[in-house]
């Protein structure tokens, strides 16, 4: 079993920097792909963005290609979000996911944290 609890969130003007970072406790962290979804009201949970067990590969929706980066390290038990030029659509509860495999769908997801609040302003 795995737990996750998010933190960094907040209220940012649109253009400004959030880092967001996922604590995870469980023996076996380091065999879960982690991933970040976001969910925006009256919207579905949409995937943002993935990395491998390792870190050597990652994967991010079109939307924010350029402007996040997922970073992850095991020894620490924590996956990072770095979220840059962030924009009004970007406004979401952002989840972090621990799964068995390297895919978007977060059906295949099996842990979830229970989110924070990214609030973009323009």
């Amino acid at each position: 079993q795995v737990q996750l609890v998010e933190s960094g969130g907040g209220l940012v003007q649109a253009g400004a920097s959030l880092r967001l970072s996922c604590a995870a406790s469980g023996r076996t962290f380091s065999n879960y792909i982690m991933g970040w979804f976001r969910q925006a009201p009256g919207k579905e949970r949409e995937f943002v963005a993935g990395i491998s067990r390792s870190g050597s590969m990652t994967y991010y929706v079109d939307s924010v290609k350029g402007r996040f980066t997922i970073s992850r390290d095991n020894a620490k038990n924590t996956v990072i979000l770095q979220m840059n030029s962030l924009k009004p659509e970007d406004t979401a509860l952002y989840y972090c996911a621990a799964g068995p495999s390297f895919v978007t769908d977060p059906g295949r997801y099996d842990y979830w944290g229970q989110g924070t609040q990214v609030t973009v302003s323009s």
